[in-house]
């Protein structure tokens, strides 16, 4: 890519997305103890899940000296029946890691509404590199509002929300903004759709090189991108491409083929995280590896038990003798006793306990807690827990898919 090209300031805090090579925003996937994984094993930058707006707006920032971690925390929407308002703690919106994460961190935000996509972003762009608006996700908990995949469809309003944030966030805080969209029907459709984001004041655009139907198992469409590169270019903001991109060195070539400056990786860094290093450096290591330094991150920051136990389902091969073990514990003790990793037993069982957690597996929390990944993406879940699960829908009534291998109590990671 010539020198002579004009690009577009970065903040004096922001990320530079030129030359990076990082992991794409998922549900489930890009909790914090993935993400760590991922920069563990050399990606440039890492993008947290998608946060709805409103799901933000109202949380308090706290630090927490035990995990070493940030924490955006509020008290769940619907009350926990049977408990007494005193016993109900607080649910985690999001979580990052200042120190490992410092400057690596990219916020996707799910809004469609500019107003409360700035209230939302200013309470968290002091310790992020960068905000990101979702204009990709097709899922329906994403575009019901007229978030995600939806955008794509109200223009105006994507870009007032992208002008809002660069107006409010970037003077302010000194970070970037960007966006990540879907290609549309037709080149002249993302051309001219391209061509309006470039104009807002962002910094850099993600295309994920399918359309809105398009699912995971159906191959990226390249023919595009180019152009994409080429409009993006044209304003001085940098081009990342998604879909299909399957470790470093497949990403830097693909870089080099379509003249894009970074590419993001989502399904295969959701199944082995050391997808990020080079072949030069080991490239891709064997699942058991990469699982126990998972586990080691999990434990460090006390993540959720159940979300290490969906991230466990995918990493560890579906034909793996203890698949269906893992799929069954219940606790993080049980994990590591099953996985012989003696040296972290015993602070597996210190964190299980604080998790309120029987790390006998007998697997029964003292307090039922709120699905905060879902809340945190804008779902609807302690209500329908709290009344029972008669009116629950079926996963695929939700849009979820369910992997043939993984056990149907778990739902797949959705890219955003």
């Amino acid at each position: 890519m010539s020198s002579e090209l004009k690009k577009v300031p970065i903040p004096r805090k922001g990320a530079d997305y030129r030359g990076k090579v990082v992991l794409a925003p998922m549900v489930r996937s890009g909790e914090l103890p993935s993400r760590l994984l991922a920069l563990h094993y050399g990606a440039d930058l890492v993008w947290g899940p998608e946060t709805v707006d409103r799901s933000m707006i109202g949380t308090t920032r706290r630090y927490n000296p035990k995990t070493k971690t940030i924490d955006w925390t509020r008290k769940p929407s619907q009350s926990c029946r049977g408990l007494p308002a005193a016993e109900i703690k607080d649910s985690i919106i999001y979580r990052i890691h200042p120190e490992k994460e410092a400057g690596k961190l990219i916020f996707q935000i799910g809004t469609s509404n500019p107003d409360l996509a700035v209230q939302a972003a200013r309470l968290v762009a002091a310790d992020v590199a960068g905000i990101d608006v979702n204009a990709g996700c097709p899922k329906s908990f994403s575009t019901h509002d007229g978030m995600g995949a939806a955008l794509l469809k109200t223009p105006d309003k994507l870009c007032a929300i992208l002008e809002a944030l660069v107006a409010n966030i970037v003077p302010e805080f000194e970070i970037g903004i960007s966006v990540k969209i879907r290609i549309l029907e037709t080149a002249e459709m993302t051309e001219a759709l391209v061509r309006r984001l470039v104009a807002t004041g962002i910094t850099s655009l993600t295309v994920h090189c399918r359309t809105t139907p398009m699912r995971p198992r159906e191959r990226a469409i390249r023919g595009q991108l180019r152009m994409i590169a080429n409009v993006c270019h044209e304003a001085g903001v940098a081009c990342v491409m998604n879909g299909d991109v399957e470790n470093r060195d497949q990403a830097l070539q693909l870089m080099q083929d379509f003249g894009v400056d970074g590419a993001m990786i989502a399904t295969q860094a959701e199944k082995n995280p050391s997808c990020f290093q080079a072949e030069a450096d080991g490239g891709l290591l064997p699942w058991i590896d990469v699982v126990k330094q998972y586990i080691r991150y999990a434990l460090e920051v006390e993540s959720k038990f159940g979300n290490a136990k969906f991230m466990l389902t995918q990493m560890v091969p579906g034909k793996s003798p203890v698949y269906r073990d893992i799929s069954t514990c219940k606790s993080y003790t049980r994990i590591c006793e099953m996985l012989g990793y003696d040296d972290m037993v015993e602070t597996a069982r210190e964190v299980d306990l604080t998790l309120d957690i029987d790390p006998d597996n007998a697997g029964k929390k003292k307090n039922k807690k709120v699905n905060t990944t879902a809340l945190a993406a804008g779902g609807r879940t302690a209500k329908s827990r709290a009344v029972g699960s008669s009116n629950k829908k079926h996963l695929s009534e939700r849009g979820v898919q369910i992997p043939s291998e993984a056990p149907t109590s778990e739902a797949v990671a959705v890219p955003v």
